[in-house]
């Protein structure tokens, strides 16, 4: 897998304001086979500016795997169901192992 795209994932990350935002969000995007995994970590703290006001709060982060092919579809999901105004959208690719990628495109549907 020396210079091999084709092996490439995409791992997307994001971020809401509480854990059942988090598992309902990740829910929907394996049941649409968007991706292939969704990983959910609470307990982060964020600090930020929104609108002129320095805010801080707890989050959950997402971190969602699955291929290049799905990013736009993923982009007009948190268009339609992210509930943050601004949602964070971090997509990175990554090289797989060949088993894990096979994993992967057997569970994600490109549209």
């Amino acid at each position: 897998m020396e210079d091999c795209k084709e092996a490439d994932i995409l791992s997307v990350t994001t971020t809401v304001g509480s854990l059942r935002d988090a598992q309902a969000l990740a829910r929907v995007i394996v049941e649409r086979r968007l991706a292939a995994c969704v990983q959910v970590e609470e307990g982060l703290q964020s600090f930020y500016r929104w609108e002129g006001q320095l805010c801080e709060d707890s989050e959950a982060r997402l971190v969602i795997k699955t291929l290049p092919g799905c990013e736009a579809a993923l982009q007009a999901l948190f268009v339609e169901l992210h509930p943050y105004e601004v949602p964070q959208f971090l997509a990175v690719r990554m090289r797989a192992s060949a088993d894990y990628f096979d994993w992967v495109l057997g569970e994600v549907e490109v549209r």
